[in-house]
């Protein structure tokens, strides 16, 4: 992927600037310089480092991921999901990335208590079987959501969740760039009975 350059954009002035025909005016009339801000040249943009654009990029994604948590769990009593949220950029694209929202174990058909955990990006892409995982990027304002199969990991003396490619070669559970089918899907890993899986299934 290509290198970027951020900036900070600047804010809208609240009132349109001083016309240069009055200050010149005011400075004839009384011998005076304004020194007011609206006098002056706009700023030049300031460029941001990749850590800035990284930090605000996190705040936004685990913003999404918190509001997209408390509408899992406003939906049936019966439906909870565990609020745990942590977030990554890409690192040759810092305004890119992806928001963890929540984990859960569901039981299919050839396999019990699947643990997996549910995500939110802010760009779309393949989601290929191998280490690299996305692929074809594709920065854009839409989102993706996906759920992946996650098993204990060893890493040297700590121990982590890694995706398990045991299950559908790339360990996904769903990738879809629609909201509702993505709450549609959360919600009905999250049913534990074929009632509650019925109400779920009842979303148009």
């Amino acid at each position: 992927m290509s290198m970027f350059r951020y900036y900070a954009a600047n804010k809208a002035p609240e009132q349109s600037p001083v016309p240069a025909a009055a200050v010149h005016t005011n400075f004839l009339r009384t011998g005076r310089i304004s020194r007011k801000a609206e006098d002056w040249v706009e700023a030049e943009p300031r460029f941001l480092t990749y850590e800035e654009v990284a930090a605000r990029t996190g705040i936004r994604l685990e913003n999404a991921g918190k509001t997209t948590h408390q509408r899992l769990n406003k939906f049936h009593k019966n439906i909870r999901f565990p609020k745990i949220i942590f977030h990554k950029t890409l690192a040759a694209a810092p305004h890119l990335g992806y928001v963890h929202v929540t984990a859960s174990k569901t039981d299919f058909a050839e396999y019990k208590d699947v643990t997996w955990g549910f995500y939110i990006a802010n760009f779309s892409a393949e989601i290929t079987a191998d280490e690299k995982f996305f692929n074809r990027i594709k920065p854009s304002s839409s989102r993706m959501y996906f759920a992946v199969a996650m098993k204990n990991g060893e890493n040297g003396k700590t121990r982590q969740q890694v995706i398990n490619r045991d299950f559908r070669e790339n360990g996904v559970l769903f990738s879809t760039t629609d909201p509702k089918a993505a709450l549609k899907n959360v919600l009905l890993l999250g049913a534990r009975s074929a009632e509650l899986r019925k109400i779920v299934e009842a979303i148009g």
